[in-house]
């Protein structure tokens, strides 16, 4: 259209036709929004997929027998791995020697 066109045009047509083209823009703009919104959903699976493939996490490790323990505490046993505990360090600044302190396996 051209700018006489609308010179020309009484406010009443110029209402309808400015109602007629915010219909249009608001079906296309949903259509759009649809498209976009498929397209994102789309790139989530994708993404989901990866993450899921790539994070199967740690594998199992077996649970690490213990081969020190406490005579004082029985309780308290540590497994070799890791810092020493204050236990067994103040045992063996006391002159103690660490295999005081190992558990011997029962045949």
């Amino acid at each position: 259209m051209n700018r006489n066109d609308f010179k020309s045009m009484s406010t009443d047509e110029l209402w309808a036709l400015h109602e007629e083209v915010a219909a249009r823009l608001a079906t296309s703009l949903l259509a759009e929004k649809r498209i976009l919104e498929d397209r994102l959903k789309q790139l989530k699976g994708v993404v989901e997929a990866e993450r899921t493939k790539s994070s199967t996490g740690r594998r199992p490790y077996p649970t690490v027998v213990p081969k020190f323990r406490n005579p004082d505490r029985p309780s308290e046993t540590w497994a070799g791995r890791g810092k020493t505990p204050r236990w067994l360090a103040a045992k063996l600044k006391s002159g103690k020697r660490i295999d005081d302190f190992r558990i011997r396996k029962v045949a």
